[in-house]
């Protein structure tokens, strides 16, 4: 267990990890017989052409300096401009990754989770540009609630608005989504909305909630509570109470002492302890207790932290997939991470069961993804590999069919 003013350990979904580049180097080297038999085929050629630029993405995103087979499959020019559109709710921020040449691209909204660092989190703007490279239009809109550790209705109708503007951008009736994290599961709240619906291509969420009250039971008890019924012990990430705590300071300090434990939480979570330890030295003796029990005493905060969960259970649903996206129309994809401690893999089990069966195109728990929330520590066998690639290549072959769309 940490001691005041240690460094924190690193929020997954937030800071890249280091241990998962040694893993995911390895990712995407898989049997190139199987792609040169589809590649072969007339019938099957776009298939073919989608996995391989599939497998390029993942291997640039594992290591963005690589050269060579199967990366060349990635390395279309491209172009990044900042952007500013006037919206119904206001102005929003963004950045076009544009792909240079013949064709015309389908375009994918991509949404950052929580992170301060937003569009400029390097691992998005390093996967934007694998995509653009591959030849898909990238939007990266700048989420301010989830870039201060907030998941709120409001985002919801930014990222609606989102894929409004890059579809018209485009001159296409509509942009798929791909959301990371919490982003994924405010995207399938934005595809519910009659108003968005018909701009949303599709929706892929990856590493993404289905219910954030059971999500924070999560973070509070270490217990997975799983579709069937079970409950399963598993550790949760430390940042899980640091977020949950963040959004609702006034229920674990004095109001004198809420704007020092903002300003303290926000530094620890920036990864900033000495910063944090400073600030915090502002707060009541009171305060500066509580705040040692947040960081690192969680199992004593039990009790307060189930009690918060109830106070704001309202708001906590207004934020879930669970019970509000019957209305879904586009196809849906779902991706997680098999060893996520952050928002664990049962949840998409819980939004496969969610989601309309219609729409459902593909549900995928792997080991072999360590692009939010995981660091990856296993061996992952070439099965494995290849599902992953054959997911995102079904993600690629749905993006080339909104590029061929016309009104």
């Amino acid at each position: 267990m940490a001691t005041l003013g240690q460094q924190p350990a690193r929020f997954p979904s937030e800071a890249a990890p280091q241990r998962a580049r040694r893993t995911s180097k390895r990712l995407i080297y898989l049997p190139v017989l199987l792609l040169i038999v589809i590649a072969g085929s007339t019938t099957l050629r776009v298939a073919g052409d989608a996995h391989l630029r599939a497998m390029g993405v993942l291997a640039r995103f594992a290591d963005h300096n690589a050269q060579g087979f199967p990366a060349n499959f990635a390395e279309r020019p491209f172009t990044e401009e900042a952007g500013l559109a006037e919206t119904p709710h206001g102005p929003l921020k963004f950045r076009l990754y544009r792909p240079q040449g013949g064709g015309r691209p389908g375009g994918i909204v991509l949404l950052h989770g929580i992170h301060r660092a937003g569009i400029e989190e390097p691992r998005l703007v390093n996967f934007a540009r694998n995509l653009a490279g591959a030849g898909i239009e990238v939007m990266t809109p700048e989420l301010q609630d989830l870039a201060d550790y907030r998941v709120t209705p409001r985002t919801v109708d930014v990222i609606g608005d989102s894929a409004v503007v890059l579809s018209r951008k485009m001159g296409l009736p509509s942009a798929g989504i791909v959301g990371l994290s919490f982003g994924g599961g405010l995207a399938l709240l934005a595809a519910s909305k009659p108003e968005y619906a018909g701009s949303i291509g599709f929706v892929v969420a990856v590493g993404s909630h289905d219910d954030m009250n059971r999500v924070a039971r999560f973070f509070a008890a270490n217990i997975v509570e799983e579709p069937d019924g079970s409950s399963v012990a598993f550790k949760a990430h430390e940042y899980g109470v640091l977020v949950l705590a963040y959004s609702h300071l006034e229920d674990f300090f004095s109001p004198k002492d809420v704007p020092a434990a903002r300003d303290a939480m926000q530094k620890w979570l920036w990864e900033q302890p000495a910063d944090a330890m400073k600030a915090a030295q502002t707060m009541s003796p009171a305060g500066q207790q509580e705040f040692d029990l947040i960081l690192h005493h969680r199992d004593q905060l039990q009790p307060a932290l189930f009690q918060a969960i109830q106070r704001h259970s309202d708001e906590m649903q207004a934020v879930s997939p669970h019970g509000q996206i019957s209305g879904v129309r586009a196809p849906v994809y779902l991706l997680h991470g098999a060893g996520d401690s952050v928002i664990p893999a049962s949840e998409t089990q819980w939004l496969a069961k969610d989601v309309p069966p219609q729409v459902l195109k593909s549900v995928l728990i792997s080991p072999a993804m360590n692009m939010i929330h995981v660091d990856g520590q296993r061996k992952v066998s070439l099965t494995e590999k290849w599902e992953l690639v054959d997911f995102l290549a079904r993600v690629v072959k749905a993006t080339d069919r909104l590029g061929r769309a016309s009104h």
